[in-house]
């Protein structure tokens, strides 16, 4: 299997950096728009906490077709590829979900797409649909997100950032010196808080079981790269951990560590 995930990221991380002028100058060359109405829309879509806002799940939802176009990108590749004789199993994961309605419109969107690249290309993939848990009443609510879910990734970098109510684009004005004071032991965003974050995935975890027993259950984030972090979800049960590319030799070797030690 290969997870992917759906658009994640808040809106203005696809703008362009620069001059803003020329960026509208370049959308307005780019689309045949007028520059006036690509003023318009930038003004529009600006948000003032992009973070908790227009991003993820809310994104297709609001746009369908941009949900349509990643489904059918992955599921065409995928029937593509099995057209050459390998088997690949597409793990279609849905960003930023706090409730079980926002993941039933979406795995309506995946499944009547999925139908009709099938039907154009007379074959079909095996697929599952899945969501990130970043929010903590997804958390809380995951019995219930579980009957939509068949696997679930936690996403612990936002899923951080939502517990303790840090902004991680401003959280380095004040961390050095909650460090430095002791008020916390660590970066809470490099090493799980256990207490608190990590109470929330083990309740996650549990309650998601509960109501599909073999639901697969990860994590994505740096604390994939961390030791103790990596002991942490070992210790509770969960399938596999996904990180940066650079903390991969790290968290294989903290993955047998804890798998000797436990």
């Amino acid at each position: 299997p290969v997870t992917i995930r759906l658009l994640a990221p808040p809106l203005h991380e696809f703008l362009p950096d620069g001059d803003l002028d020329e960026i509208v100058a370049m959308l307005s060359a780019d689309t045949g728009a007028d520059e006036h109405e690509v003023v318009e829309r930038i003004e529009k879509l600006a948000e003032i906490n992009p973070m908790l806002g227009f991003r993820g799940c809310r994104l297709a939802i609001t746009y369908p077709e941009i949900g349509r176009m990643q489904v059918r990108a992955i599921l065409e590749a995928a029937v593509a590829v099995q057209a050459e004789g390998k088997v690949v199993i597409p793990d279609i994961m849905v960003p930023l979900v706090g409730t079980l309605e926002e993941l039933r419109d979406q795995t309506a969107m995946i499944r009547e797409t999925a139908k009709a690249v099938f039907e154009e290309k007379g074959a079909e993939v095996a697929y599952r649909i899945g969501t990130m848990i970043e929010i903590p009443r997804a958390a809380l609510m995951s019995d219930q997100i579980a009957t939509e879910a068949e696997f679930f990734s936690f996403g612990t970098n936002d899923l951080t950032q939502m517990t303790f109510g840090y902004s991680r684009d401003d959280v380095s004005k004040f961390l050095p010196t909650y460090l430095e004071r002791g008020i916390l032991k660590h970066d809470p965003f490099q090493v799980l808080d256990q207490a608190g974050v990590g109470q929330l995935i083990e309740t996650s975890v549990q309650r998601g079981r509960a109501t599909r027993p073999e639901l697969k259950v990860g994590i994505c984030g740096e604390h994939g790269g961390d030791p103790s972090s990596v002991d942490f979800f070992h210790r509770k049960d969960l399938d596999y951990v996904s990180c940066s590319p650079f903390r991969v030799p790290i968290a294989r070797l903290a993955a047998a560590q804890a798998a000797l030690n436990n």
